[in-house]
Protein backbone atom coordinates (compact mmCIF):
# COMPACT_ATOMS: atom_id res chain seq x y z
CA UNK A 1 0.00 0.00 0.00
CA UNK A 2 1.44 3.61 -0.94
CA UNK A 3 2.39 5.62 1.96
CA UNK A 4 -0.32 8.29 3.33
CA UNK A 5 0.63 12.13 1.99
CA UNK A 6 -2.29 14.04 2.92
CA UNK A 7 -5.91 14.31 4.80
CA UNK A 8 -8.69 15.72 2.97
CA UNK A 9 -11.48 17.13 4.90
CA UNK A 10 -14.72 17.99 3.30
CA UNK A 11 -16.41 19.68 5.84
CA UNK A 12 -19.91 21.04 5.24
CA UNK A 13 -23.27 21.90 6.46
CA UNK A 14 -24.40 18.75 7.35
CA UNK A 15 -21.71 16.13 7.05
CA UNK A 16 -17.95 15.21 7.90
CA UNK A 17 -15.96 13.91 5.86
CA UNK A 18 -12.11 13.18 5.72
CA UNK A 19 -9.64 11.46 3.56
CA UNK A 20 -6.35 9.77 3.88
CA UNK A 21 -4.64 10.06 0.67
CA UNK A 22 -1.41 8.67 -0.62
CA UNK A 23 0.95 10.93 -3.09
CA UNK A 24 -1.17 8.99 -6.00
CA UNK A 25 -4.39 11.03 -4.74
CA UNK A 26 -5.32 7.29 -3.83
CA UNK A 27 -7.99 6.87 -0.83
CA UNK A 28 -6.61 5.06 1.91
CA UNK A 29 -8.83 5.31 4.47
CA UNK A 30 -11.63 7.74 5.19
CA UNK A 31 -15.04 8.45 7.77
CA UNK A 32 -18.02 9.77 7.49
CA UNK A 33 -19.85 11.20 10.38
CA UNK A 34 -23.14 13.64 10.66
CA UNK A 35 -20.68 16.53 12.20
CA UNK A 36 -21.23 19.24 10.12
CA UNK A 37 -20.93 22.73 10.85
CA UNK A 38 -24.46 22.90 12.03
CA UNK A 39 -24.14 20.36 14.61
CA UNK A 40 -20.59 21.41 16.08
CA UNK A 41 -21.30 23.76 19.47
CA UNK A 42 -19.39 26.88 19.29
CA UNK A 43 -15.44 26.24 20.24
CA UNK A 44 -15.83 22.12 20.18
CA UNK A 45 -14.15 22.22 16.28
CA UNK A 46 -10.95 21.52 17.07
CA UNK A 47 -12.55 18.31 19.50
CA UNK A 48 -14.44 17.05 16.76
CA UNK A 49 -11.12 17.59 14.44
CA UNK A 50 -8.89 15.81 16.61
CA UNK A 51 -11.49 12.66 18.03
CA UNK A 52 -12.14 11.88 13.89
CA UNK A 53 -8.64 12.04 12.44
CA UNK A 54 -6.00 12.38 15.74
CA UNK A 55 -5.16 8.77 14.99
CA UNK A 56 -4.19 9.63 11.58
CA UNK A 57 -2.33 12.39 12.72
CA UNK A 58 -0.75 10.51 15.88
CA UNK A 59 0.33 7.97 13.02
CA UNK A 60 1.92 10.22 11.11
CA UNK A 61 3.07 13.15 12.46
CA UNK A 62 3.90 15.39 9.87
CA UNK A 63 0.60 15.32 7.52
CA UNK A 64 -0.71 18.18 5.90
CA UNK A 65 -4.40 18.73 6.27
CA UNK A 66 -6.61 20.35 3.47
CA UNK A 67 -9.99 21.59 4.01
CA UNK A 68 -12.79 22.80 1.88
CA UNK A 69 -16.96 24.00 2.45
CA UNK A 70 -18.77 25.98 5.27
CA UNK A 71 -15.73 25.06 7.85
CA UNK A 72 -14.50 27.79 6.28
CA UNK A 73 -17.57 30.26 6.44
CA UNK A 74 -18.59 32.66 9.35
CA UNK A 75 -20.65 29.97 10.96
CA UNK A 76 -17.68 27.78 11.01
CA UNK A 77 -14.15 27.02 12.29
CA UNK A 78 -12.57 29.89 10.85
CA UNK A 79 -13.26 32.93 8.23
CA UNK A 80 -11.71 32.66 4.64
CA UNK A 81 -12.25 35.65 2.42
CA UNK A 82 -13.96 34.58 -0.40
CA UNK A 83 -11.98 34.35 -3.73
CA UNK A 84 -13.32 36.46 -6.64
CA UNK A 85 -14.59 35.36 -9.55
CA UNK A 86 -13.67 34.45 -12.49
CA UNK A 87 -11.05 31.95 -10.57
CA UNK A 88 -9.38 28.66 -11.25
CA UNK A 89 -7.00 26.15 -9.77
CA UNK A 90 -4.32 28.97 -9.30
CA UNK A 91 -6.49 31.67 -7.67
CA UNK A 92 -8.07 28.39 -4.95
CA UNK A 93 -4.78 27.77 -4.19
CA UNK A 94 -3.21 31.37 -3.95
CA UNK A 95 -5.98 31.81 -1.11
CA UNK A 96 -5.58 28.76 0.89
CA UNK A 97 -5.51 30.17 4.36
CA UNK A 98 -3.72 28.55 7.28
CA UNK A 99 -5.47 27.59 10.57
CA UNK A 100 -3.00 26.66 13.48
CA UNK A 101 -4.71 24.33 16.07
CA UNK A 102 -4.09 24.74 19.58
CA UNK A 103 -2.58 20.98 19.07
CA UNK A 104 -0.53 23.24 17.05
CA UNK A 105 -1.41 21.09 14.13
CA UNK A 106 -1.59 22.86 10.58
CA UNK A 107 -5.39 22.58 8.40
CA UNK A 108 -4.87 24.69 5.47
CA UNK A 109 -8.39 26.13 4.30
CA UNK A 110 -9.90 26.51 0.44
CA UNK A 111 -11.29 29.90 0.38
CA UNK A 112 -15.14 30.49 -1.44
CA UNK A 113 -15.88 32.38 -4.47
CA UNK A 114 -17.69 35.68 -4.65
CA UNK A 115 -19.68 36.58 -7.87
CA UNK A 116 -21.80 39.76 -8.74
CA UNK A 117 -24.26 39.62 -11.68
CA UNK A 118 -25.42 42.75 -13.90
CA UNK A 119 -28.19 43.25 -11.04
CA UNK A 120 -25.53 43.88 -8.53
CA UNK A 121 -26.62 41.35 -5.59
CA UNK A 122 -23.70 39.15 -4.84
CA UNK A 123 -24.14 35.45 -4.78
CA UNK A 124 -21.26 32.73 -2.97
CA UNK A 125 -19.90 29.24 -3.33
CA UNK A 126 -18.23 27.32 -0.96
CA UNK A 127 -16.86 23.96 -2.02
CA UNK A 128 -18.52 22.98 -5.52
CA UNK A 129 -15.34 25.05 -6.56
CA UNK A 130 -13.30 22.38 -5.11
CA UNK A 131 -16.02 19.82 -7.09
CA UNK A 132 -15.11 21.62 -10.15
CA UNK A 133 -11.00 20.83 -9.96
CA UNK A 134 -11.90 17.70 -9.54
CA UNK A 135 -14.30 17.00 -11.83
CA UNK A 136 -11.81 18.80 -14.66
CA UNK A 137 -8.59 17.01 -15.30
CA UNK A 138 -4.94 17.19 -13.54
CA UNK A 139 -6.37 20.17 -11.27
CA UNK A 140 -7.28 22.25 -14.55
CA UNK A 141 -11.19 23.00 -14.45
CA UNK A 142 -13.39 21.83 -17.14
CA UNK A 143 -14.97 24.21 -19.97
CA UNK A 144 -18.25 23.90 -19.58
CA UNK A 145 -21.67 24.14 -17.52
CA UNK A 146 -22.29 22.35 -14.19
CA UNK A 147 -24.71 21.77 -11.92
CA UNK A 148 -24.68 20.95 -8.73
CA UNK A 149 -28.08 19.72 -6.46
CA UNK A 150 -28.11 20.06 -2.83
CA UNK A 151 -29.86 22.19 -0.29
CA UNK A 152 -28.59 25.20 -2.33
CA UNK A 153 -28.41 24.52 -5.43
CA UNK A 154 -25.07 25.69 -7.54
CA UNK A 155 -24.92 25.96 -11.48
CA UNK A 156 -21.69 27.41 -12.60
CA UNK A 157 -20.20 28.16 -16.14
CA UNK A 158 -16.21 27.56 -16.69
CA UNK A 159 -14.64 28.81 -19.59
CA UNK A 160 -10.91 29.00 -19.96
CA UNK A 161 -10.17 27.04 -17.02
CA UNK A 162 -11.55 29.06 -14.34
CA UNK A 163 -15.16 29.66 -12.99
CA UNK A 164 -16.72 33.08 -14.48
CA UNK A 165 -20.11 32.97 -13.49
CA UNK A 166 -22.45 30.96 -11.26
CA UNK A 167 -26.02 30.99 -9.67
CA UNK A 168 -27.37 29.33 -6.44
CA UNK A 169 -31.23 28.33 -6.33
CA UNK A 170 -32.88 27.71 -2.78
CA UNK A 171 -34.59 24.48 -4.41
CA UNK A 172 -33.48 22.11 -1.50
CA UNK A 173 -34.48 24.04 1.45
CA UNK A 174 -37.56 24.87 0.15
CA UNK A 175 -38.89 21.68 -1.01
CA UNK A 176 -37.82 20.92 2.92
CA UNK A 177 -39.63 23.79 4.15
CA UNK A 178 -42.53 22.74 2.17
CA UNK A 179 -42.61 19.47 3.05
CA UNK A 180 -42.46 19.62 6.56
CA UNK A 181 -43.95 22.89 7.51
CA UNK A 182 -46.42 23.75 5.05
CA UNK A 183 -50.13 22.91 4.46
CA UNK A 184 -48.52 20.95 1.13
CA UNK A 185 -47.04 18.49 3.15
CA UNK A 186 -49.94 17.54 5.49
CA UNK A 187 -51.65 15.05 3.08
CA UNK A 188 -48.26 13.66 1.81
CA UNK A 189 -47.64 9.92 3.17
CA UNK A 190 -44.04 8.02 2.35
CA UNK A 191 -44.38 5.72 -0.95
CA UNK A 192 -41.45 4.99 -3.36
CA UNK A 193 -40.38 7.66 -5.80
CA UNK A 194 -43.07 8.19 -8.67
CA UNK A 195 -41.37 8.64 -12.04
CA UNK A 196 -44.95 9.86 -13.56
CA UNK A 197 -45.55 12.57 -11.12
CA UNK A 198 -42.01 13.47 -10.72
CA UNK A 199 -42.39 14.26 -14.49
CA UNK A 200 -45.37 15.89 -14.24
CA UNK A 201 -43.94 18.13 -11.55
CA UNK A 202 -40.77 19.05 -14.44
CA UNK A 203 -42.97 20.06 -16.79
CA UNK A 204 -45.26 22.49 -14.77
CA UNK A 205 -41.78 23.73 -13.40
CA UNK A 206 -40.52 23.95 -16.72
CA UNK A 207 -43.66 25.82 -18.34
CA UNK A 208 -42.66 29.54 -16.47
CA UNK A 209 -46.60 29.91 -15.99
CA UNK A 210 -45.52 31.08 -12.20
CA UNK A 211 -44.16 29.12 -9.47
CA UNK A 212 -46.51 30.21 -6.67
CA UNK A 213 -49.45 29.19 -8.19
CA UNK A 214 -48.09 26.11 -9.27
CA UNK A 215 -47.19 24.92 -6.00
CA UNK A 216 -50.77 24.97 -4.80
CA UNK A 217 -51.25 22.21 -7.26
CA UNK A 218 -49.93 20.17 -4.91
CA UNK A 219 -52.77 20.40 -2.78
CA UNK A 220 -55.44 20.77 -4.96
CA UNK A 221 -53.92 17.12 -7.16
CA UNK A 222 -54.75 15.49 -3.23
CA UNK A 223 -58.07 17.14 -2.21
CA UNK A 224 -59.90 15.96 -5.50
CA UNK A 225 -58.12 12.74 -5.47
CA UNK A 226 -56.18 13.07 -9.06
CA UNK A 227 -53.11 12.32 -7.44
CA UNK A 228 -52.05 9.70 -4.62
CA UNK A 229 -50.87 11.04 -1.57
CA UNK A 230 -47.70 8.85 -1.60
CA UNK A 231 -47.14 10.51 -5.17
CA UNK A 232 -47.06 14.23 -3.65
CA UNK A 233 -43.66 14.40 -2.68
CA UNK A 234 -42.22 13.73 -6.06
CA UNK A 235 -44.43 16.03 -8.09
CA UNK A 236 -43.33 18.94 -5.79
CA UNK A 237 -39.93 17.67 -6.09
CA UNK A 238 -40.63 18.05 -10.14
CA UNK A 239 -42.11 21.39 -9.70
CA UNK A 240 -39.15 23.11 -8.05
CA UNK A 241 -36.34 20.87 -10.03
CA UNK A 242 -38.79 22.36 -12.97
CA UNK A 243 -38.45 25.53 -11.90
CA UNK A 244 -35.02 26.09 -11.25
CA UNK A 245 -33.66 24.78 -14.46
CA UNK A 246 -36.60 27.39 -16.54
CA UNK A 247 -35.12 30.19 -14.15
CA UNK A 248 -30.99 29.43 -14.57
CA UNK A 249 -31.63 28.28 -18.38
CA UNK A 250 -33.20 31.89 -18.73
CA UNK A 251 -30.51 33.80 -16.70
CA UNK A 252 -27.83 31.96 -18.51
CA UNK A 253 -29.33 32.61 -21.74
CA UNK A 254 -28.55 36.11 -21.01
CA UNK A 255 -24.90 35.13 -21.28
CA UNK A 256 -24.70 32.17 -23.70
CA UNK A 257 -26.82 29.23 -24.96
CA UNK A 258 -26.70 25.60 -23.46
CA UNK A 259 -27.30 22.25 -24.47
CA UNK A 260 -25.14 20.25 -22.42
CA UNK A 261 -24.23 19.79 -18.79
CA UNK A 262 -22.82 18.39 -16.00
CA UNK A 263 -24.35 17.35 -12.60
CA UNK A 264 -22.04 16.77 -9.82
CA UNK A 265 -24.12 15.58 -7.12
CA UNK A 266 -24.75 12.08 -4.99
CA UNK A 267 -26.90 9.04 -5.59
CA UNK A 268 -29.62 9.82 -5.29
CA UNK A 269 -30.02 13.65 -6.72
CA UNK A 270 -27.53 13.48 -9.54
CA UNK A 271 -30.09 10.94 -11.47
CA UNK A 272 -33.37 13.16 -10.69
CA UNK A 273 -31.49 16.08 -12.20
CA UNK A 274 -30.17 14.02 -15.30
CA UNK A 275 -33.67 12.95 -16.00
CA UNK A 276 -35.27 16.61 -14.88
CA UNK A 277 -32.61 18.38 -17.51
CA UNK A 278 -32.80 15.69 -20.63
CA UNK A 279 -36.90 16.02 -19.92
CA UNK A 280 -36.36 20.31 -21.13
CA UNK A 281 -34.12 18.89 -23.93
CA UNK A 282 -30.88 19.10 -22.51
CA UNK A 283 -27.95 16.28 -22.84
CA UNK A 284 -26.97 16.22 -19.06
CA UNK A 285 -23.66 13.56 -17.72
CA UNK A 286 -23.51 12.68 -13.88
CA UNK A 287 -19.89 12.76 -11.99
CA UNK A 288 -19.93 11.65 -8.47
CA UNK A 289 -19.36 13.50 -5.00
CA UNK A 290 -15.75 12.02 -5.19
CA UNK A 291 -14.56 15.13 -7.31
CA UNK A 292 -14.30 16.67 -3.78
CA UNK A 293 -11.46 14.19 -3.33
CA UNK A 294 -9.80 14.78 -6.10
CA UNK A 295 -10.07 18.70 -5.62
CA UNK A 296 -8.89 18.60 -3.03
CA UNK A 297 -5.75 16.43 -3.78
CA UNK A 298 -4.82 18.77 -7.01
CA UNK A 299 -4.96 21.95 -4.65
CA UNK A 300 -2.72 20.37 -2.04
CA UNK A 301 -0.41 19.38 -5.00
CA UNK A 302 -0.16 22.65 -7.18
CA UNK A 303 -0.02 24.59 -3.49
CA UNK A 304 2.80 21.91 -3.20
CA UNK A 305 1.57 21.06 0.54
CA UNK A 306 2.35 17.08 0.15
CA UNK A 307 4.90 15.04 -2.18
CA UNK A 308 3.53 13.36 -4.87
CA UNK A 309 4.46 10.52 -6.92
CA UNK A 310 5.76 11.26 -10.21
Amino acid sequence: MHAPALIALDWGTSSFRAYLLSGEGEILEQISRPQGIITVAPGQFETVFEDAVGHWLAAHQSLPVIASGMVGSRQGWMEVPYAPCPAGTQELTAGLTLLQTAKGRRLWLVPGLRYEDTDGIPDVIRGEEVQLVGAGEGGQMRDGVYVFPGTHSKWAVVEGGRIVWFATFMTGEMFSLLRQHSILGRPMTDGPEDAAAFRKGVEGGLSNSGLLNRLFSVRTYSLFGMMPDSSLSSYLSGLLIGAEIAEARQRLGQRQAISALTVVGGAKLAPRYVQALEHAGLTARAVGEEATVRGLFHIARTAELCVTAG
